[in-house]
C-alpha cells in the first residue's frame, strides 16, 4: 500500500479513515478540501484544483482522500488501493451537523486555514448538495467498486465495524503492505 485513495460522500468518515490510515502507515496524507477551499470558504477555480491534484497523484506516496471526481480517472490510475466509504445518506447528514456543531467557530485539520465550520445558510445549502447528489455521486464509486483496473485493490466499507476492521488489517500487516509484499 503506497497510493491509498479514499472516497465516499460528505460526512462519510473519509478525513477520520486517512488520519487514522496516515499514522499507521507514515504515508502522507493529503485533504481534498484543502485544495478545493481558500481561505474565507471561497471555492478554487477548476483549473487550479486540477493542478493541485495532479502534484498529489504524481507522487511516490499518499494517501488522498476527498473528491473533485473529474480527476478520478488519474488518480485511480496512479493508486494501488481504493477505499470506498459507502455510508447510508441519514448518517453522513447527522454526521456534518454534528462536526458542524461540535466544531463551530474553529477551522478543522483537513480544511484550508481560515475556513470555520458554520451554522448558516451555506450549511442548509451544503446538506441539500449532500440529498441532491446522494445517488450521482454514489454511481461514479460504484463503477470503480465493480470494475476496478487490474492493479487496483478495491474495499467497500459500509459501517463502523467495517472501518476499523480494515484500520485493524492495515495495522496487523504493517510494513509488508508498504514494501508490496503483503496484502490487505
Amino acid at each position: 500500500m503506497k497510493r491509498v485513495m479514499i472516497v465516499g460522500g460528505p460526512g462519510s468518515g473519509k478525513s477520520t479513515l486517512a488520519r487514522r490510515l496516515g499514522e499507521r502507515t507514515g504515508l502522507p496524507v493529503f485533504h481534498m478540501d484543502k485544495i478545493h477551499w481558500c481561505a474565507g470558504w471561497v471555492e478554487r477555480a477548476r483549473d487550479e484544483k486540477d493542478r493541485m491534484t495532479h502534484e498529489v497523484h504524481i507522487q511516490d506516496r499518499w494517501i488522498f482522500e476527498g473528491g473533485h471526481s473529474s480527476t478520478y480517472p488519474e488518480r485511480v490510475a496512479r493508486a494501488d488501493t481504493f477505499v470506498w466509504l459507502d455510508v447510508p445518506v441519514g448518517l453522513r447528514i447527522f454526521r456534518v451537523l454534528k462536526r458542524s456543531v461540535v466544531n463551530y467557530g474553529t477551522t478543522r485539520p483537513d480544511l484550508a486555514d481560515g475556513c470555520p465550520e458554520r451554522l448558516d445558510f451555506q450549511t442548509i445549502e451544503f446538506l441539500r448538495f449532500i440529498w441532491r447528489t446522494r445517488h450521482s455521486a454514489r454511481a461514479k464509486l460504484l463503477a470503480v467498486y465493480q470494475e476496478p483496473p487490474r492493479h487496483l485493490k478495491v474495499f467497500r466499507l459500509t459501517n463502523r465495524v467495517e472501518f476499523e476492521a480494515f484500520l485493524r488489517t492495515c495495522a496487523e500487516r504493517g510494513d509488508r503492505d508498504l514494501h508490496g509484499t503483503g496484502t490487505v
